[in-house]
């Protein structure tokens, strides 16, 4: 493998081509044997399904190159599972999970070149995404659909980095109760939009979103979920029906009892409770943590005691414990890491 020579230190979090991508059509009740294509662009009728009606799901997963120069991806088997859960919701032919896997494989594999260096701080976002795709004109499912894989050098999701971020609370709704907040479907982050382009108007890097109901409870940000740390260094995980069920913050919430020993609760967080946190974050595939340093409440501000220049303590552990596992640095639960092409030699 020759890995490809860019700036990775600097690289954004942004889309780049590479080589390869999957694709595998379904239609006629079946998914097709699929194929790697160097192809990237999407040719679909003006009135495909999605287009028409958003049908579409999609998922996000990083490939790593460890330090013995494994090229590893982080608890495939989750995504898969979610991906099936998410399309199952809009009634959409899941794309099995066994098949999912082996499609990411396969594009990382492919692409191998642009996995970035280990120590470089960039990895390769992967992105496998299905939309219906035949012409839906009634309001209905459509009755066929494309499954795709491309992958894309990234940085970091924010631009600081490491370094805590000043969100706001929105005004505005991200789910619906008993909507489609717990599934991860384009429509959801369409309707963030506008949201977070006002809150960078603003000076803000992310929105708060309270529940829909009673707007009083702590639900999520428009890409990451929450974590908070309590006074007595425990960690503190909003529950609610329409959060999307990250994978990151599943695996913090396993990091935390059996690699640091803290008490790890999930339950509903009001947002009258915030100032009595000590540390807050964000989690999530792109950004794994995010700290936050303040959140701003229509004027109020509610300042962590950690504070604007770095990780609070709990977070900077759970934050080197987690990509410790995904570099390799430190051994992880069975099946965590999943290795897509051996080290060399």
């Amino acid at each position: 493998m020759a890995v490809k020579d860019m700036d990775w230190a600097n690289l954004g979090f942004g889309y780049m081509k590479t080589d390869k991508r999957y694709v595998s059509n379904y239609k006629d009740g079946k998914w097709d044997e699929g194929c790697l294509t160097e192809d990237d662009q999407v040719v679909i009728s003006e009135c495909a399904g999605v287009l028409q009606y958003s049908q579409s799901v999609f998922e996000g997963l990083k490939a790593y190159r460890t330090e013995d120069g494994r090229i590893v991806t982080f608890r495939p088997d989750q995504n898969a599972i979610r991906m099936v859960n998410s399309a199952e919701r809009l009634e959409m032919p899941p794309f099995p999970v066994e098949r999912f896997m082996e499609a990411v494989d396969k594009t990382v594999s492919a692409n191998a070149d642009w996995v970035p260096p280990y120590g470089s701080g960039a990895t390769l976002y992967i992105r496998p995404y299905m939309f219906g795709s035949n012409p839906v004109i009634g309001v209905k499912p459509a009755d066929e659909y494309q499954f795709r894989v491309f992958v894309t050098p990234v940085g970091p999701y924010f631009k600081g980095g490491a370094k805590p971020i000043t969100i706001r609370v929105s005004d505005f709704d991200r789910a619906a109760p008993r909507g489609t907040g717990h599934i991860k479907a384009g429509l959801n982050y369409a309707m963030s939009l506008h949201a977070i382009v006002s809150a960078h108007k603003e000076g803000y890097a992310e929105n708060l979103y309270l529940d829909p109901a009673t707007r009083t409870k702590v639900e999520e940000t428009g890409g990451a979920n929450f974590i908070f740390v309590d006074k007595d260094g425990n960690l503190v995980i909003p529950k609610s029906d329409s959060i999307l069920p990250s994978i990151t913050r599943r695996s913090l919430h396993e990091v935390a009892e059996k690699y640091l020993g803290c008490k790890v609760t999930e339950r509903e967080v009001l947002l009258s409770e915030l100032k009595d946190f000590v540390e807050c974050g964000l989690c999530g595939t792109a950004a794994v943590i995010s700290p936050v340093g303040k959140i701003v409440d229509h004027g109020d501000e509610i300042c962590f005691p950690s504070g604007m220049e770095e990780m609070g303590p709990v977070t900077k552990k759970l934050y080197d414990t987690l990509t410790g596992i995904q570099m390799g640095h430190i051994e992880g639960p069975e099946g965590w890491i999943h290795v897509v092409v051996p080290a060399e030699g």
